[in-house]
């Protein structure tokens, strides 16, 4: 099977030796990407396409290949393509008619040729003499130039003829990595979400900073919303999920800050931390999930003061957009589901929050805050490559991982619906689907008596999963990872 992959357009209007370097970076991407689904994937580079060349045939497996390639940034089209050398007018038609006859019954029809080189015929020759082959040597409806119900596409590059037998619209953007790093401090609401996916997609290596306030709970949902959006989008970048313990900071924030200045200078306290660690990182940007008015502490007024808690820029892409279109674009990447199943924490709620904050009073509550406790929450800052995320648990908890599924036991596959439909799993023992965002609500229904092996595709998710169940329940808990 044959996919050509069309670059985003702003990397096509790039000066040439950094469309090099955004195009290197794309195949380095789609590479790392498209190995873990198929390990002999071929792509070879040109200037203005990717092309894309697997062996396999198994159709669940062209899908995934599929569904990667769109999904990585720097992609603006997915083409699946037959291709062949470039012949006469007549032996174009022969190669077009078994990919669209099928499809032309009843139905009208426009055939669209691109052309690039040197060639004795023109882009409306071939349209012509293809347009009507196919009306002659099929039972399409007619010919309709203006919004046919099937469009006929044709690519000609050189001596190499593309027949286009499906198109896919990718994310677009920059290839992760093109553009320096960025360090997003991550709840795992909607917000902060949307905010590092746009991050990602216009190419910034996206490290991910989480503040506890409340628990392991909490922890782990943001380490699983962190995850799919690297598995997802990341394009295998080797980025770092950071957790600060801030109970402390907190606790200090409740005894010596007036109320209506808390969750103001709590998020300061927060830029100061992740201003410290993004230096270490030599990363010069912060990301936040924020935008105007959203909450009191996100006024414009309030967004000045906090900023000057940190030298660093600090970045906002969601500064201007909707509740409703931040959850939107959280259904679409798939990071709604995460946000909706969401541990709450309520830890620091002011009562009458200012709303115009002013600098010279944030800073005199500020001295009645020991500053020890932040330098403390920084050291105890826990920091793992998100790949490895799941073995941090791991060296707290005894998990056993199996790549042959045990014949008493039972299967609970955790994978988002989305996912499992793409790729079912045929087993010889039970198989149940829970998906993860409900495995812990639903964990009671499970029989203490059996042993319940966690599926994820890749086992990382089902890892940190099992290692918060056993400690937990008293549940037989392994991981399978074939």
């Amino acid at each position: 099977m044959q996919f050509v992959v069309k670059y985003f357009s702003e990397i096509v209007m790039k000066s040439k030796p950094v469309r090099r370097q955004f195009v290197r970076q794309l195949e380095e991407n789609l590479r790392s990407v498209l190995r873990d689904i198929d390990p002999d994937v071929v792509l070879r580079r040109s200037w203005d396409k990717l092309r894309v060349a697997t062996a396999l045939r198994d159709e669940r497996v062209l899908a995934r290949l599929l569904q990667a390639m769109c999904d990585t940034p720097g992609v603006t089209l997915v083409l699946e393509v037959q291709e062949h050398p470039l012949g006469e007018l007549d032996t174009i038609v022969e190669q077009v008619l078994p990919v669209y006859a099928p499809r032309l019954a009843g139905k009208s029809f426009a055939v669209r040729c691109r052309r690039s080189g040197h060639h004795a015929f023109s882009s409306l020759d071939v349209e012509r003499e293809v347009g009507g082959a196919l009306l002659a040597r099929t039972q399409a409806a007619g010919v309709k130039l203006k919004d046919p119900e099937v469009t006929v596409e044709l690519e000609i590059s050189g001596q190499t003829l593309f027949v286009v037998a499906g198109r896919h619209r990718g994310l677009g953007g920059y290839p992760v990595g093109s553009l320096d790093p960025v360090l997003s401090l991550m709840s795992g609401g909607f917000d902060s979400p949307v905010a590092s996916y746009l991050t990602m997609k216009r190419g910034m290596r996206t490290h991910f900073l989480f503040f506890q306030l409340g628990g392991r709970d909490q922890e782990l949902a943001v380490k699983e919303v962190a995850l799919h959006l690297w598995q997802k989008y990341g394009g295998k970048q080797r980025v770092l999920f950071i957790t600060v313990p801030f109970e402390d900071v907190v606790a200090e924030l409740l005894g010596k800050v007036q109320n209506s200045y808390m969750g103001v200078i709590l998020k300061r306290m927060m830029l100061r931390v992740a201003d410290r660690l993004a230096a270490e990182l030599q990363v010069d940007a912060l990301v936040t999930g924020e935008c105007v008015a959203q909450v009191s502490s996100q006024t414009l007024r309030n967004l000045s003061v906090i900023d000057r808690a940190a030298e660093r820029l600090v970045l906002r892409p969601l500064i201007a957009t909707d509740k409703e279109e931040i959850m939107q674009v959280a259904e679409k990447i798939g990071t709604a589901v995460f946000a909706a199943n969401m541990p709450e924490y309520c830890g620091v709620i002011s009562v009458g929050p200012t709303t115009r904050a002013k600098l010279d009073r944030v800073e005199a509550q500020e001295r009645n805050f020991d500053m020890t406790i932040l330098d403390r929450a920084v050291a105890g800052k826990r920091q793992t490559r998100i790949d490895q995320l799941a073995q941090e648990d791991l060296q707290r908890t005894d998990v056993e991982v199996l790549s042959v599924p045990l014949a008493h036991g039972t299967i609970i596959d955790i994978r988002h619906p989305d996912e499992e439909e793409l790729a079912p799993l045929k087993l010889h023992v039970p198989v149940v689907k829970i998906p993860f965002y409900e495995l812990h609500r639903r964990a009671a229904e499970l029989d203490a008596g059996n042993t319940y092996m966690l599926y994820c595709g890749k086992g990382v998710m089902s890892r940190l999963h099992a290692s918060h169940l056993i400690d937990d329940r008293a549940l037989d808990i392994k991981v399978y990872a074939p």
